[in-house]
């Protein structure tokens, strides 16, 4: 899908805008980590290209996740605040809103699919946030969140499909390209969206001709399928290792992508193991599989980007390390 189609519609009304984004960056300034963009001549030759990892591995709750949710949280007033917060995850997102919660002062309540990694279910509880667990699948998250929203009176902040939260995500772009400007190309993980929205967002704000693509599991098509057929699929359950990218595409996000984003690229999990272990071996970074699928995406589609610079969101490096034993074994390089 090619977002410069003239047939391609507009973005909806409520979308965040660039300055909404500059506005979260300063927002968050005291809170967040400015994370490194850092470059690797190995990989840059493995790839074809110029590669700028910009790596929120490193950030506050081991993923870019805090950046949406402290702009979110900081951004409620007092009076809401008071009410408690509460919104669903299946791990980074909830590890990221329970400690923007803790830095707010506010109780927080994370509703979780029972899968969810246990090393991201630790992270939550270590801030402090109670957990509700649910079913994997999206309609069990939402039947779950508006349960406790009705029993707690607390407050939600979506994952993805809220604005303030969408404006975070996209400063760890805006940082970016002030790191590594002259990018032909940036490339985000994509799973309910809100990432790669703000990624384009703040790319395209700061310049307009540079290209937006999203990386996704095979096992989790539904952005690039629902990009390619022109409405949003829903209803699937994914199967992934990609447990950071296991969401669907929201109501917002879902027309930012369609504006905005060039492609979606698929890779199955064996190229995204495949990836995480050279960004391990080769940068020394500890990645999970979500946050190296950009890589994978660009060693399958490498004739995209030959000789191009390009930017990868390295999405998050909570990964748990047993598991991480095992695909290593399985998948060697």
């Amino acid at each position: 899908m090619n977002a410069h189609d003239s047939s391609t519609p507009a973005a909806p009304a409520d979308a965040p805008v660039y300055t909404d984004i500059l506005a979260a960056a300063a927002r968050i300034a005291p809170h967040a980590h400015a994370t490194p963009v850092l470059t690797s001549r190995a990989l840059d030759e493995l790839a074809g290209c110029r590669l700028h990892f910009k790596c929120e591995n490193l950030q506050r709750g081991g993923a870019f996740k805090f950046r949406g949710a402290c702009n979110a949280v900081f951004s409620l007033s007092d009076e809401d605040a008071a009410r408690g917060i509460v919104t669903q995850s299946s791990g980074n997102h909830g590890g990221a809103l329970a400690l923007a919660a803790r830095l707010r002062g506010a109780r927080a309540t994370v509703v979780a699919p029972h899968n969810t990694p246990k090393v991201k279910l630790a992270a939550i509880r270590a801030y402090g946030a109670d957990v509700v667990f649910c079913e994997p699948g999206q309609a069990s998250r939402d039947e779950v969140t508006a349960q406790v929203l009705a029993r707690t009176g607390g407050v939600l902040v979506h994952p993805f499909n809220d604005p303030r939260v969408i404006a975070g995500q996209g400063t760890a772009t805006l940082e970016l390209m002030a790191t590594a400007p002259g990018l032909d190309a940036v490339i985000a993980p994509v799973s309910g969206g809100g990432l790669l929205s703000g990624t384009a967002i703040a790319a395209q704000g700061a310049d307009p001709a540079i290209a937006v693509y999203g990386a996704e599991p095979l096992g989790a098509r539904d952005a690039h399928d629902s990009l390619a057929q022109g409405q949003r699929i829903t209803g699937r359950v994914a199967d992934t290792v990609c447990d950071g990218l296991r969401a669907e595409l929201g109501t917002l996000t879902f027309p930012i992508l369609r504006s905005r984003v060039r492609e979606v690229l698929l890779v199955d999990d064996a190229q995204a193991i495949a990836a995480m272990r050279l960004i391990w071996e080769r940068m020394k970074l500890v990645v999970e599989p979500s946050g190296a699928v950009p890589l994978a995406a660009v060693l399958a589609h490498r004739d995209a980007f030959a000789n191009k610079s390009v930017g990868l969101i390295v999405s998050g490096g909570n990964v748990d390390l047993d598991l991480a034993a095992q695909w290593f074994a399985a998948k060697p390089s």
